[in-house]
């Protein structure tokens, strides 16, 4: 059963081309390589209790790929390390960090099933993309390939910034030329991801004006 766990794990994060499992010292711990389709190679420690049939994954580091499956990655890694079931000290929820109220408008309004469903996590993260894809539309064309503060714009750094502080704090960052700023509660600021998520392609996320997540 708790192989069946690793195995619905690792299938929310993209199809598997290739899955390499191994014990570590302790009998509890597997160790897990993945390389998926986007030439990913991604390293997980799975902690096993046998007895309660429960299984926590944890990202020990990520060799990514630049596309939207990288683009995702890295931001979980950022935010939680990778791990679905993590609530941080201002509540924020999931492999991602979403607050209830970003839920909220992409349709969900139960957290704690949120918490305890990968995929739902996973449809959660893309459909917020795609909703913030579109309220930047106007500002991801005027000023991608200009430098903000010394920092390149692009989509996909606008989009991870969205992701930070909302599509609202990222539109007065680019429009006042970074005089207007946004720091977290934990003091990372707009700028900050704007320059480590520059590098990928985001053309796979499509801009929608009102996404809500398919359940099915």
């Amino acid at each position: 059963m708790w192989l069946t766990k690793i195995k619905d794990v690792i299938l929310t994060r993209g199809l598997l081309c290739f899955l390499f499992l191994g014990f570590t010292s302790s009998p509890n711990t597997m160790a897990v390589s993945v390389i998926g389709p986007d030439a990913i190679d991604v390293k997980y420690n799975f902690s096993i209790d046998r007895k309660a049939n429960t299984v926590d994954v944890f990202v020990n580091y990520i060799i990514l790929d630049r596309g939207y499956v990288g683009f995702k990655e890295a931001i979980a890694f950022k935010e939680s390390q990778g791990r679905y079931t993590v609530v941080n000290s201002l509540g924020y929820l999931g492999k991602y960090q979403f607050g209830a109220s970003t839920l909220k408008l992409i349709g969900i309004n139960n957290p704690s099933n949120f918490l305890n469903n990968p995929v739902l996590q996973e449809k959660a993260f893309l459909t917020n993309a795609k909703r913030n894809k579109w309220i930047l539309r106007r500002d991801i064309k005027r000023f991608s390939g200009q430098r903000i503060n010394g920092t390149l714009v692009t989509e996909s750094g606008i989009l991870a910034a969205a992701h930070l502080s909302g599509p609202g704090n990222v539109k007065r960052y680019l429009r006042s030329y970074g005089a207007v700023g946004f720091s977290d509660a934990f003091g990372t600021d707009i700028e900050s991801y704007m320059q480590k998520f520059s590098s990928y392609n985001t053309s796979f996320i499509t801009a929608e004006k009102r996404p809500r997540v398919d359940f099915h």
